[in-house]
């Protein structure tokens, strides 16, 4: 039987949860907002990490970048901070994207609010089908 979870999904599930510690109490650089690790994708070999970060108080696109580009700049003292943590032989190079789910699932929220308030305007304007016809009483 196999195992329901490779190596690789264990390894980035630990790394996810270290890396979301390091992040929170090691690293004091003021350039950064409030960065959440969502996902981490690891290679099969290890050897490199894709890491999805959202920045929760970037207001535009330029400073979800640059927030970005500041992780990615002191990803060696991350991967040094997460070498202490984590018992493995290599420790995988750190790469740091922008993850859009978070945007895309607001922004498609925020749709289908604009499309239920319509349809309550809508179901207020126009009266009842049946509303005009006397009750039976059977």
């Amino acid at each position: 039987m196999a195992r329901e979870f490779g190596r690789s999904q264990r390894v980035a599930s630990e790394m996810q949860k270290e890396l979301a510690s390091i992040l929170q109490r090691d690293v004091d650089d003021s350039r950064l907002g409030f960065v959440t690790i969502n996902d981490v994708e690891l290679s099969k070999d290890l050897a490199v990490a894709k890491i999805f970060v959202t920045v929760l108080d970037a207001q535009d696109d330029a400073a979800k970048r640059a927030n970005v580009k500041v992780l990615n700049e002191i990803s060696p003292f991350i991967r040094h901070e997460l070498a202490r943590r984590m018992r493995l032989r290599h420790i995988s190079e750190l790469h740091f994207y922008y993850d859009h789910s978070f945007d895309t699932g607001m922004r498609v929220a925020e749709l289908l609010g604009d499309l239920h308030h319509e349809e309550v305007k809508d179901a207020g304007a126009a009266p009842e089908a049946g509303a005009d016809k006397p009750q039976q009483d059977d």
